[in-house]
């Protein structure tokens, strides 16, 4: 392993791309670190300390809302927006021409609505979170001019990370947006251990022993089933061209058990965080049926109840097969292979193909799919079998972590390879 990671720094090019790329994750570690004015640091660690809601929401944005930071918002209405023009691909078919049939053309334009669809987004969900932190006495009362001028600063912050993600996906070190997260959430660890320590108590010792034991079986099976596939063999048919013969040959086809990522539970995180905010905001209406309303909803839907993790288990599972649906379009693989002359044997080409490899990728999603539901809700779990609290998002940040490793690991063994290539 230490040789592999010499070998990496010993290629000029990959060195200097991932030099660049830590490079960019400190320059949002130091935007995370920028308060907006009129802050109050101490009122403010004392709520997000008490409050399971915006701890959760805390750790997407990087840890940039616990500092109610310029970057405050992180990816979150990026991601949204994201989650909106996926949506819109279902419903309007040009849209999901533009998506998947137009190639690289067609998916610039795509990024771009979501751009632009990223700004009032932000600017909704900047008021929203201003007004809430308001009305629970956190942030001091904006003027007019002041508020305005704190949304068009937090939204220019959303806008600033989701260039810098872009430019880190563009040096292929991994995927920008999982990277800022991914650091968000390795930026908290040493908050995380020193807390630890200071509260330890020897009778937590056969606990933490425990927790460590599943994390590590944990860690093993996100590793497993990020890594699982179903290898569909294909057979190439036999061609001559002029005095030479091409094809011939046996692949195979890997179909993932696990084709959509992390992306379905930041999905479900963003569609789960959206009404608890809207209720948070509702509750302090001068509305009496409104604020009582708002309040019902909290009682029932919190991450205490029953409701919360169903809830959130379902949503993964749906965004598991939504996304894969998205990303894997079985009638343009088999027209592929039509073309190339390939088949998978036993299958007739064309229709059949196609029906054959949708038929396969239902059934392998079905167990990725509650596999990261399972991950998902692992804290909830653990807190009904154990009765004790861990981080709300355990499960969900350790995926992340893992995944985005995997993936920059892969990323960075694919351009070894290519260098490989140039030398020989």
């Amino acid at each position: 392993m230490f040789s592999k990671v010499v070998e990496v720094f010993k290629i000029k090019d990959l060195r200097k791309k991932i030099f660049f790329v830590l490079a960019l994750l400190v320059v949002f570690r130091i935007a995370a670190s920028v308060p907006i004015p009129g802050i109050d640091p101490e009122r403010l660690k004392s709520f997000f300390a008490a409050n399971q809601f915006f701890g959760l929401l805390n750790i997407f944005s990087g840890g940039a809302l616990s500092n109610m930071s310029i970057v405050m918002l992180g990816v979150g209405p990026y991601i949204t927006a994201l989650i909106i023009m996926q949506l819109l691909t279902v419903v309007f078919p040009k849209i999901k021409e533009l998506y998947q049939e137009s190639g690289e053309a067609g998916r610039q334009k795509f990024n771009q609505y979501t751009r632009l669809l990223t700004v009032p987004l932000a600017f909704l969900q900047g008021y929203g979170l201003l007004a809430l932190l308001q009305n629970q006495n956190v942030v001091d009362r904006l003027e007019t001019f002041e508020l305005i001028t704190s949304l068009i600063v937090v939204t220019a912050g959303t806008i600033f990370l989701m260039w810098l993600g872009e430019i880190i996906t563009e040096k292929k070190i991994g995927n920008g947006i999982s990277l800022l997260i991914f650091a968000g959430i390795i930026a908290g660890l040493p908050t995380s251990i020193r807390q630890f320590y200071a509260n330890f108590d020897p009778s937590m010792i056969p606990t933490t022993i425990g927790f460590l034991v599943a994390s590590v079986f944990v860690i093993a099976g996100i590793v497993y089933m990020n890594e699982s596939a179903r290898n569909i063999p294909v057979s190439y048919a036999k061609r001559v061209r002029g005095v030479k013969m091409y094809g011939g040959v046996s692949t195979y086809l890997p179909l993932k058990v696990n084709q959509a990522g992390v992306i379905p539970i930041i999905f479900a995180i963003s569609i789960m965080l959206f009404p608890e905010m809207l209720a948070n905001i509702a509750k302090f209406s001068n509305i009496v049926w409104l604020s009582n309303a708002s309040d019902a909803f909290l009682r029932v839907f919190n991450q205490g109840s029953w409701l919360y993790p169903t809830i959130y288990f379902l949503l993964v599972v749906a965004f598991t097969y939504f996304y894969t649906a998205i990303t894997f379009d079985p009638k343009q693989i088999s027209e592929n292979l039509q073309k190339q002359g390939g088949f998978i044997p036993g299958i007739r080409p064309g229709r059949h193909t196609m029906e054959f490899l949708h038929k396969i990728m239902n059934r392998i999603t079905l167990f990725g799919a509650v596999s990261l539901g399972l991950i998902a809700i692992l804290p909830y779990i653990f807190r009904y079998f154990t009765g004790i609290a861990t981080l709300t998002i355990g499960g969900t940040a350790l995926l992340i972590v893992v995944a985005v490793v995997i993936d920059v690991i892969k990323q960075i063994q694919a351009q070894m390879v290519m260098h490989e290539y140039d030398k020989y």
